[in-house]
């Protein structure tokens, strides 16, 4: 449980409103929202703080988050997919195949996100060929320079587990159901 859920049960459990804990810690309304909803990790001093007016130890508090741990699926995940996409910077297929075989039985759905990077690296090859064979420059450089940002931008959102999507794909590899 992240911090911030841990301290709005905590508040709604003694009955303390938003404005009574802000009132009782010194800190803003607009904080203490901020820190519930996850959007900001709190500083020590304002765990201190809360802590104090929930009353709890400030431990119960600091030791919420949580830390990656060796063998952990989750820290798996956080390792390899971003990889995986990564990896559709080369424009080259064995990459993603080997990630794939390699950890398919360790990293919790990675077969959807190498389906979707060896789905993607084959669209842009099927673009950006006719693109060389014909020499429209304008375009090979266009298409290349948006795979790549579209690779990138998708291997930040899957390291901060947000949902991704590669668009211009055609689907080549389906997902079984």
């Amino acid at each position: 449980m992240k911090t911030g859920e841990l301290i709005k049960q905590l508040r709604l459990k003694k009955g303390i409103t938003q404005d009574e804990l802000a009132e009782r810690t010194d800190i803003s309304v607009r904080t203490i929202q901020r820190i519930e909803s996850c959007e900001v990790d709190p500083r020590a001093y304002t765990l201190q703080s809360i802590a104090t007016a929930l009353e709890v130890d400030f431990e119960m508090l600091a030791g919420t988050e949580d830390k990656p741990e060796a063998g952990n699926p989750k820290n798996e995940e956080s390792k390899w997919l971003p990889l995986i996409h990564l990896s559709g910077l080369l424009l080259l297929i064995i990459p993603p195949i080997i990630l794939w075989i390699w950890k398919r039985d360790k990293v919790e759905d990675i077969q959807r996100h190498a389906y979707d990077v060896i789905n993607f690296q084959l669209s842009m090859t099927l673009y950006l060929l006719p693109c060389a064979l014909f020499h429209i420059i304008p375009f090979l450089i266009v298409l290349g320079i948006y795979s790549q940002v579209v690779i990138i931008v998708n291997t930040m959102k899957v390291t901060s587990s947000r949902p991704y999507k590669y668009p211009l794909t055609i689907k080549f590899l389906k997902q079984q159901a």
